[in-house]
């Protein structure tokens, strides 16, 4: 049963590109054996990640990302079982969200910068849906 998981935490000590790069490798190395596929948007000192795959490695690596030292007031926005995925090409993809028109974020956000607590679950999803159509995600495969 494949599951999509979307969750936003905020950066322990800042959003980095070493962190940025870190997390990218990590999930290069780990989730194309684990059935796991996604997005990380990150924005200011926020991450927001979705991840698709099976419900046991899905929740298994939302445990991890949990106690994960990087990560502070780790939140759960979005769950679901799906028939299909969204990011099945992509082991990561990843976004810088201060790269992206303002107008875009302002569609789905109170203000133009990344605040996923600020919203529902639904609009970050819708968000992402939108960077995915308009090509703004970064495809990095394993």
């Amino acid at each position: 049963m494949l599951v999509r998981l979307l969750y936003a935490s905020r950066a322990a000590k800042g959003v980095t590109q070493a962190a940025i790069e870190s997390i990218m490798q990590q999930s290069r190395a780990h989730n194309p054996a684990q059935g796991i596929t996604g997005a990380l948007c990150y924005g200011g000192d926020v991450y927001m990640q979705v991840l698709e795959g099976g419900r046991g490695p899905v929740n298994a690596l939302y445990n991890r990302i949990v106690t994960d030292a990087r990560h502070e007031q780790v939140m759960l926005l979005h769950y679901e079982e799906v028939a299909e995925r969204r990011f099945a090409g992509w082991t990561m993809g990843h976004v810088n969200l201060a790269n992206v028109n303002p107008s875009t974020l302002l569609k789905y956000l109170e203000k133009p910068e990344l605040d996923p607590f600020a919203v529902s679950g639904r609009a970050s999803m819708a968000l992402l849906e939108e960077l995915i159509a308009t090509a703004q995600i970064v495809c990095r495969a394993g």
